[in-house]
This record gives C-alpha cells, sequence and structure tokens, in this order.
C-alpha cells in the first residue's frame, strides 16, 4: 500500500478508535501529507523505505521554511505516531518511530496574572447587561476550573449542575476529568443563567451589539466561539491596563500558578489539568521555585546555628 493510503487507514483509526477530535485530525492530515509529497519527490512511496536519513532531509526542509521549532515537533510527533500505526497495526516494518527525535526548543514564557491583575480583570465585565453577565461568568469559570477555551465553549446548559461542587468534562483525546466550581463561579453561572431567556443548549451564547443572542437558521442561540472568547479577555484586560499579552490560556496558566503558589501537588495539578504526561504540567514549577529560597532561608544549615554540646570540651 502506498503511504498515502496508509495515512488515511491512519487518520481513521485517530478519529475513530482513538478518539481524536476533527480538528486535531486535521492537523495530523495536514502534517503526513506534507511528508508524504516529500517523500514522493524523493521516489519513496513504499513506507518500509522510510530512513533516517529521508526524515533528516525533511527536517531540514521545514526548518528552511522558517517553521517554528515547536512546529516542526507537531510534523514529527504525527510521523512517529503514524509509523507506530504501521508497525503495531498494519504489521508493516518500518523505521522504529522512538529514533525520530524531536527538535530542541527553547523554553516559552509563562504568562499568567497577578492577584491585583486577576483582581481587577474579574471585574470589568458590566454586570446591568446580559452580555457582561455572561463574560464575569466565563471569567469566573476559566480561574475556578483551568478550562481549555474549546472545552469551555463546547459546554452544554446540561453538563453543569450548580448544586453540586464539581463536573465532568471531556477534554483532549477524548479523555475525561473531573473540574470544580468554587462559589464565585457557581454565583456568576447562576446570574447569568437566570436572565437567559433563549432556547439554546450551550452554557455560553454569541450576543451582538445590542446584547440580543444572535439567532441561527434553527432560531436557538449560537454557542460563542473561541475567537470571540479571545477577544473578550483581550478587551478586559486593555481596559484592566494590564500590558501583558493575556488570552484564555493565561487564565488556564493564573489557575494552576495559583493551586501551585498555595502548596498543591504537582500531580494533582496535572489532573486538574488534564495533562496526559507530568513533563507537561512541569513548566509551571519554574515559576513557583522562587517560594524555594523562603524554604532555604526557613531550613538551611539549621544544624550549625544550634549551640554545640562540646564547646569548649577540648579545651579542658
Amino acid at each position: 500500500m502506498s503511504i498515502n493510503s496508509l495515512i488515511t487507514d491512519f487518520l481513521e483509526y485517530m478519529e475513530v478508535e482513538k478518539g481524536r477530535t476533527i480538528a486535531s485530525t486535521k492537523n495530523y492530515d495536514r502534517y503526513l501529507r506534507t511528508f508524504s509529497v516529500f517523500a514522493k519527490e524523493n521516489q519513496i512511496e513504499n513506507p518500509e523505505k522510510i530512513d533516517l536519513d529521508l526524515i533528516r532531509k525533511f527536517r531540514l526542509a521545514l526548518n528552511r521554511t522558517n517553521i517554528s521549532k515547536s512546529t516542526q515537533n507537531y510534523y514529527l510527533i504525527a510521523l512517529r505516531s503514524f509509523l507506530t500505526f504501521l508497525q503495531n497495526r498494519k504489521n508493516i516494518n518500518v523505521l522504529a518511530a522512538e529514533r525520530i527525535e524531536l527538535a530542541k526548543t527553547s523554553q516559552k514564557e509563562l504568562i499568567f496574572l497577578t492577584d491585583d491583575e486577576l483582581d481587577v480583570l474579574l471585574n470589568q465585565p458590566d454586570l446591568k447587561t446580559i452580555q457582561g453577565l455572561r463574560d464575569k461568568a466565563i471569567l469566573d469559570l476559566f480561574f475556578s476550573t483551568g478550562l481549555r477555551v474549546s472545552e469551555l465553549c463546547s459546554l452544554k446548559k446540561d453538563d453543569i449542575n450548580l448544586k453540586k461542587p464539581e463536573f465532568s468534562i471531556k477534554g483532549k483525546g477524548g479523555k475525561i476529568r473531573v473540574v470544580f466550581l468554587d462559589e464565585n463561579a457557581k454565583l456568576s453561572l447562576q446570574k447569568y443563567l437566570n436572565i437567559r431567556t433563549d432556547q439554546s443548549e450551550y452554557l455560553f451564547v454569541s450576543y451582538g451589539h445590542t446584547n440580543k443572542s444572535e439567532i441561527d437558521i434553527k432560531h436557538q442561540a449560537k454557542g460563542i466561539t473561541p475567537r470571540s472568547v479571545q477577544r473578550m479577555i483581550r478587551k478586559y484586560a486593555k481596559a484592566s491596563g494590564i500590558t501583558k499579552i493575556i488570552t484564555p490560556h493565561s487564565l488556564r496558566h493564573t489557575f494552576a500558578t495559583d493551586l501551585l503558589f498555595s502548596g498543591s501537588d504537582l500531580r494533582a495539578v496535572q489532573s486538574l489539568l488534564g495533562h496526559e504526561n507530568i513533563a507537561t504540567t512541569q513548566i509551571y514549577t519554574h515559576v513557583t521555585d522562587k517560594n524555594l529560597y523562603e524554604v532555604h532561608q526557613a531550613f538551611h544549615g539549621l544544624r550549625n546555628r544550634k549551640p554545640r554540646q562540646d564547646d569548649g570540651a577540648n579545651e579542658r
């Protein structure tokens, strides 16, 4: 079978058996089709002929298109998954996936809000309008749960029971995790839902400039989009005088760092964020490392600070 036909099989496997989202599958499709075209240009159409030399040339080609190192890694991760699929599911003798090494990337700056910045941001929405009530509920929910923006936008009203402190969310890869509502989030959500008159199933809906819900052809209010949430947060951050570039993911970072600053265990934060690998959660540790100075000051050298029992004994 050709590489292209096998890619199609792989994508169907990812969507059906692995439960990947359509968006994720489309990304894998783009990455792997790019590799397939490159392989064909190098007279490689049989997957068994994929070798490290071809991978090296492919990486060089990606690098020369000025694609960032992190994006290059997405291509390589997709390729590794594809080769593993061929080996394990198709019994095709291919290059071992683990032999493909990812490019080293510089650590991204972690942008999160300080306590003061967060307080100002959360108080920006105009609670006299339905749009303001919605925005307040969104901001409080982000900080209470650490949701991804895609997860928040996909929420339906039936997904949350405000009489309970927690609810389940389906995250990346279809994995289910539990997140928790604090009292501020529950109160904000209740106020917003109490004023809703539309029949939409979505927890958060879009509004026009008149604060009326946007109606689609089915006469139901549309669910808010990730892009709209991004614009909303950027607007409130600017109004708050915050000079950092604040995104929905910044609020997710703020949620995580708040827990760690307060003494939470890294494994617990991993579970709450829905990270499959603890290494992903460890990006937050260097931010909270300043607490280590206080630990060092409080506990380092305690033995040397205690008066020795045999002081002067050797002088006798």
